[in-house]
């Protein structure tokens, strides 16, 4: 992914960077921070590129850290000429993080103050953690006191920076192996009013649930007391990778934890003999065996051969079915074969699977072919 986006961030990245400080400080060398930047830039990825203008602004600004980030600071809000339409705008400012997070961690106040600014532009939830790590009781000081925050932004850098597995960063090992202070924090985010920071938050506890399944049951099940519905949407987002893991728990919490009384039958995949790049289609029924009407949570799973040749389930979420006695649903999803950077699909046999309340049976199979 991230070598695929890096094409947005090239080198008009730290020339426009450059005119921005050189316009609230005229000594910065524009030239020369350019061409030491420029140096081997273009074998880079998306966030070593953001770290290698960190480390030349380091070089290139006055030595002091809080003379130089006062100077950062300053230039946030100076033209840059890039076209704000782009993916990747606000990733202008990902070098500013990352400078705070290099140079910053003997500067705890002045950093902190930084990075309040820079999540209002781009996320800090990156450079926030090696705080974490190194200042770990003062920074879960400031979080708290930012989930109070009026910027939705700064309050999302609570809950998103704290994520033990937060996609393109180091874990956080120490909220791995205990949760409880990250929990805290989410106690005060979720009724949040804003999607943005509601959405986050159930990252984090997805992210939790991983590592404690239980503790993630025992949050869900005490916030859906009296919850409104933004609050059950949390839990239910929360709960997604457990319920596709088949965790009895959180299908409970959901309403699925029982066994349902139901059939399946006239499954169909086709075709049989499927080519990369192409698409298979799965139909079956669920019908309700029951003389009492059944929620039922269906998903499907796909075995995935993988490059070595053994397999690799791979879960779909598919639909809720409310089935009244006798009563049978068809249902059908297209499975697409192209070729994807989250998704190689290699020649052999894929089989595949229903999931209903967490149990799964076999529906059939599919041969990809060889290219």
């Amino acid at each position: 992914m991230a070598e695929a986006l890096k094409n947005q961030f090239g080198a008009d990245v730290p020339r426009a960077i450059a005119a921005m400080i050189s316009a609230v400080h005229p000594s910065f060398n524009r030239t020369a921070f350019v061409s030491d930047v420029l140096d081997g830039y273009d074998a880079l990825a998306l966030m070593p590129r953001g770290k290698k203008i960190a480390q030349a602004l380091r070089r290139h600004l006055p030595d002091d850290y809080a003379h130089a980030l006062a100077i950062l600071l300053d230039s946030l809000d100076q033209t840059h000429g890039r076209d704000p339409g782009q993916s990747l705008a606000s990733f202008l400012y990902l070098p500013h993080t990352q400078f705070v997070a290099e140079f910053g961690l003997a500067h705890f106040e002045l950093s902190m103050r930084a990075q309040h600014a820079l999540t209002q532009r781009f996320t800090a939830e990156f450079s926030i953690r090696p705080f974490i790590e190194h200042h770990p009781e003062a920074t879960l000081r400031q979080l708290q006191a930012w989930t109070a925050d009026p910027s939705a932004h700064v309050r999302r850098l609570v809950s998103e920076g704290t994520r033990p597995r937060l996609p393109w960063a180091p874990r956080l090992r120490r909220f791995q192996v205990d949760p409880a202070p990250v929990l805290a924090l989410l106690e005060l985010l979720k009724d949040d009013p804003e999607l943005y920071v509601r959405r986050s938050v159930a990252n984090n506890l997805n992210d939790i649930g991983k590592d404690h399944p239980d503790a993630l049951v025992r949050t869900a099940q005490a916030w859906l007391q009296g919850a409104s519905a933004q609050r059950a949407w949390i839990v239910g987002h929360a709960l997604r990778s457990a319920v596709k893991r088949g965790e009895s728990g959180a299908l409970q919490v959901l309403g699925f934890g029982q066994t349902p009384r139901v059939s399946v039958a006239n499954a169909q995949i086709s075709p049989r003999l499927a080519v990369t790049g192409g698409a298979v289609q799965i139909e079956f029924e669920v019908s309700n065996c029951h003389t009492s009407a059944q929620s039922v949570l269906v998903d499907f799973c796909v075995h995935y051969v993988k490059a070595n040749g053994q397999t690799r389930a791979k879960v779909f979420k598919l639909k809720t079915l409310q089935l009244a006695p006798g009563q049978t649903a068809p249902l059908a999803k297209k499975l697409s074969l192209a070729q994807m950077s989250t998704r190689k699909h290699y020649p052999g046999l894929h089989k595949v699977e229903v999931i209903l309340n967490g149990q799964a049976q076999p529906l059939g199979a599919f041969e990809l072919l060889k290219p």
